[in-house]
């Protein structure tokens, strides 16, 4: 990745007039722990690069002092991104040029040196599981946290790689590995089969486990694969399609329903209604992506939020392309499809 300079020329009005020259500044950051500067500055200073062209600064790093020059609001994100990286490092956590990219995008948060470090007393935001510690990677994230550790129920709304479902199972199997939930409940609409189950070989497991494969990944990512496999068999982690869910009462649960815009307004009522005392129920789903007959008019996710939105103990959160966590590519087709549509 080649490094790109802020240059004197780039400066000037395009009309010719002299525009007024941004105050430029320099600020330096040591680093104590030498063992993890390989990891923050990355592969031949490939993170240090990534920041350069996202901020317009460079970055001269020697030993295990880190010096930037550039415009005076660039510098000091820049010195932001790289103190929350290393906080990051410190805490065990990995860095990849997505999660360097979430940080960068977070610098202009006025909020983010209070979450990162939780300074005036205020705790830090992230979700600790058995295999990782996860930490809000946009700014949205940081509302849908807060949410999912206070509400009730929230609606959590917006396109793929957000990270809608994968925050709400960690935030799930932490609470299951506290005990302040005795049981995790995934659900989803298994749309493509017509919700006709039977006609799919195996137990329910394996007749839904095609469906859920998303809710899977994010369980191991975040808990031992034989804890995981235990709890499947002792029922602590259920697998409850929505077609099966009606009569039931889910107390002291952490309830997921994953893809709900594939819900009718008569499924999403009967799924509303099974919440139970001491529980908390994550409902997430794009209502762009709408693939049950009629669209989104027929979505019980857009009814269930038109209808609730504002009620007591209920969030809604909602996800833009701005805050897709995978390659940066994903969130520009987002708003190509969404712009075509619009």
């Amino acid at each position: 990745m080649a490094r790109k300079p802020a240059r004197a020329h780039e400066d000037r009005e395009v009309f010719g007039q002299a525009r007024i020259q941004p105050r430029r500044a320099r600020a330096e950051l040591e680093f104590e722990e030498a063992t993890i500067l390989g990891a923050l500055f990355g592969q031949f200073d490939a993170n240090l690069v990534q920041i350069e062209n996202r901020l317009g600064v460079f970055i001269s790093a020697r030993g295990n002092r880190a010096q930037i020059e550039g415009p005076e609001d660039s510098v000091a994100r820049a010195r932001d991104v790289l103190k929350t990286m290393h906080q990051r490092l410190l805490s065990g956590q990995e860095l990849d040029p997505g999660a360097v990219e979430s940080i960068i995008m977070m610098s202009a948060e006025p909020t983010l040196e209070g979450i990162v470090s939780g300074d005036d007393g205020a705790p830090s935001i992230m979700i600790r599981t058995r295999k990782k510690t996860i930490v809000p990677r946009s700014a949205t994230q940081i509302e849908y946290m807060r949410a999912l550790a206070s509400r009730d129920i929230i609606f959590a709304l917006g396109p793929a790689g957000t990270g809608k479902t994968y925050v709400a199972v960690a935030q799930a199997v932490s609470q299951l590995i506290t005990g302040s939930v005795q049981r995790l409940i995934l659900s989803r609409p298994a749309v493509e089969a017509g919700e006709r189950l039977g006609f799919l070989p195996g137990d329910m497991k394996d007749k839904v486990d095609p469906y859920l494969r998303p809710l899977y990944d994010a369980l191991y990512d975040c808990m031992p694969p034989e804890q995981v496999e235990r709890r499947l068999a002792s029922g602590e982690i259920e697998i409850a399609p929505i077609a099966f869910m009606r009569g039931r009462t889910l107390a002291e649960s952490f309830i997921i329903l994953d893809e709900a815009q594939n819900t009718t307004p008569a499924q999403m009522k009967m799924f509303l209604t099974r919440f139970g005392q001491n529980s908390r129920m994550v409902i997430c789903g794009d209502p762009n992506q709408v693939d049950i007959p009629g669209g989104p008019q027929m979505s019980g996710l857009n009814d269930a939020v038109q209808r609730l939105e504002g009620v007591e103990g209920i969030a809604v959160t909602r996800f833009t392309s701005s805050d897709v966590v995978r390659h940066p590519i994903v969130g520009r087709i987002v708003d190509a499809y969404e712009g075509q549509h619009g």
